[in-house]
C-alpha cells in the first residue's frame, strides 16, 4: 500500500491484535496489570535470576524519573505498558547477570579500551553506512545487532567459550527482529539489519536507563529535560565496563581498538570524553531537513506503538527541538577539542565517492585502507539485499516545512558548509548500506 507523504502512517493490524490480546488477557486474569514500579521491578528482577547486585546504584534516579514520566505523560496503552514491563525486566536481569560475570572474572574489568574510533552524527546522517563499511576492517572491534539486544552472556557461555553449545544470543535476536518487524515493517527500511550485523552501542546506556531511546519510543518530555540536564559520565563509564565484557565474550584483542557510534554522543561529547580521552571523532553531516524529517519518521513509527495518543505535529516539534540541542551542543564540546583528535565527513560525499572519501578517513586514523577494501565491498553487496524499501516520509507529515528547519538550523549549516539535497516530498533515493 503506498504511503501518503502528507499524513504519517498509522501502526500496523499486527499491534491492534496485541492490544486487544493483552486487554482481554487481563480480563480474564491471565495477564498481570502492568506494574511500572521501581522497587518491584527491581524485585521481580532479582527473584528471576536469583541475585541482588545491580552494580553501581546511579541508575535509580534516571529510573525513577523515567517511570513517573511515564506514567504522566506517556499514555501506554495495554500493549505498550506490557512491553514497558518486559523492557524493564531485561535491562535489569542484564545488570544482575553483568555483575556476576565481573566477580566471576575480574580479568573483564582489567580489560583496555584504547584509541576508539567514535562516529558523532545526528540521526540518519550517514552513521549507520560509515559504522558498518569501518566494522568490516577486522583491524576494530564492533558490536553486533545480537549484542546490542543481549549485551550480555548467559550463565552458561562458560560452555559456550568451551564449544560444548551455541550461544543462543543470536537466536533470539533473530526471533526478536522477526517480531519487530511484524510489529513495525518500516523498521527494516528506516534502520537495515540483521542479527550479525554491525550496531551501535545506545542500549549499553539504556543498561543505565539514560538516553534518547527511549524518547524515541515514548512521550517522556520530563525525562528528556533531566537527561538534557545531566553529566552522562557514570552512564558512559558503565557502558565502558559493558564494552569490556563484550570484548570478553568475543574473545577479542584488547589492540583492536572499538568502532563506535550512536546520536546520543551528539549531546553527550562531554562525557563520552571523560570516559575515553583518548578517542578519535568523525563527525557525519547531512542537510538538517532530512535529518528532522527522517528522525522525525523514525520516532513516530516508534511511539504508534506503544500509545494510542501520538500527535504527529508534536512529534516534528520535538525531533525539531532534538535535533538542534545535539547540533548546539557538539558545536560547543569540539572547542575544547584538538583538530588533530577529528575529521568531518559529509554525507554527499560518502554518497557521490564512499571510496575516496573513506580514504580520508583512514590517512586520519593513519592505516593503510587496502586491506579493508574487499570486506567493504562485500558489506555493500550485502546491504542491497538488507535495504529493500526505501523509508518514505516528509516533513509535512509532522506540521515542519523546509524553511522553519533551516531558519532553525542555520547556524550548523554554515558552521560546517552542509550541502542541501533535494527537498524531501518523494521516495528518498536508494543508499548503499543504508541513509542513516
Amino acid at each position: 500500500m503506498a504511503i501518503s507523504l502528507d499524513t504519517p502512517p498509522r501502526r500496523t493490524a499486527f499491534i491492534d491484535i496485541a492490544e486487544k490480546i493483552v486487554r482481554a488477557g487481563r480480563k480474564l486474569g491471565r495477564i498481570q496489570p502492568a506494574r511500572l514500579e521501581k522497587d518491584y521491578l527491581l524485585e521481580q528482577a532479582a527473584k528471576q535470576v536469583g541475585m541482588d547486585d545491580f552494580g553501581d546504584p546511579w541508575f535509580h534516579q534516571p529510573l525513577d524519573i523515567l517511570l513517573q514520566s511515564i506514567r504522566d505523560e506517556a499514555r501506554l496503552n495495554a500493549a505498550g505498558d506490557f512491553s514497558a514491563m518486559l523492557q524493564f525486566n531485561q535491562v535489569l536481569m542484564h545488570r544482575l547477570l553483568s555483575e556476576y560475570w565481573y566477580k566471576r572474572h575480574p580479568e573483564i574489568l582489567e580489560r583496555t579500551l584504547k584509541r576508539p574510533v567514535v562516529i558523532v552524527g545526528p540521526m540518519r546522517s550517514g552513521t549507520t553506512r560509515l559504522h558498518r563499511l569501518l566494522a568490516s576492517d577486522r583491524r576494530f572491534s564492533h558490536m553486533r545487532s545480537f549484542e546490542t539486544i543481549s549485551p550480555v552472556p548467559r550463565l552458561d557461555f562458560e560452555e559456550v567459550l568451551a564449544g560444548e553449545r551455541e550461544d543462543f544470543r543470536p537466536i533470539l535476536a533473530k526471533r526478536i527482529m522477526r517480531v519487530a518487524r511484524l510489529a513495525n515493517p518500516r523498521t527494516l527500511s528506516i534502520h537495515p539489519t540483521g542479527p550479525m550485523e554491525p550496531e551501535e552501542e545506545l542500549g549499553l546506556l539504556v543498561a543505565s536507563m539514560y538516553g534518547m531511546k527511549h524518547e524515541a519510543q515514548w512521550h517522556v518530555p520530563s525525562y528528556a529535560a533531566w537527561c538534557e540536564a545531566s553529566d552522562a559520565t557514570p552512564a558512559y563509564a558503565y557502558m565502558a565496563d559493558q564494552l569490556r565484557l563484550i570484548g570478553w565474550s568475543q574473545q577479542a584483542s584488547e589492540l583492536r581498538p572499538w568502532i563506535l557510534k550512536t546520536p546520543q554522543h551528539m549531546l553527550d561529547l562531554t562525557a563520552l570524553l571523560n570516559v575515553f580521552p583518548d578517542a578519535r571523532l568523525i563527525f557525519t553531516h547531512r542537510d538538517p531537513q532530512q535529518v528532522v524529517g527522517s528522525a522525525a519518521s523514525l520516532a513516530w513509527n516508534q511511539t504508534i506503538i506503544y500509545s494510542d495518543h501520538a500527535d504527529p505535529h508534536q512529534v516534528g516539534q520535538e525531533w525539531l527541538r532534538k535535533s538542534h540541542l545535539q547540533v548546539e551542543r557538539m558545536m560547543r564540546a569540539r572547542e575544547t577539542i584538538p583538530a588533530e583528535r577529528m575529521i568531518d565527513v559529509q554525507y554527499d560525499d560518502m554518497d557521490s565517492d564512499w571510496r575516496g572519501t573513506m580514504e580520508r578517513v583512514y590517512r586520519f586514523l593513519e592505516l593503510d585502507m587496502e586491506p579493508a577494501v574487499p570486506a567493504m565491498e562485500d558489506y555493500l553487496e550485502r546491504a542491497k539485499d538488507l535495504k529493500r524499501h526505501p523509508h518514505r516520509y516528509s516533513l509535512e507529515m509532522f506540521g515542519l516545512n523546509a524553511g522553519e528547519v533551516r531558519e532553525r538550523m542555520g547556524d550548523y549549516i554554515n558552521r560546517f558548509d552542509v550541502p542541501m539535497e533535494k527537498p524531501i516530498g518523494s521516495a528518498a533515493p536508494k543508499r548503499a548500506g543504508g541513509s542513516r
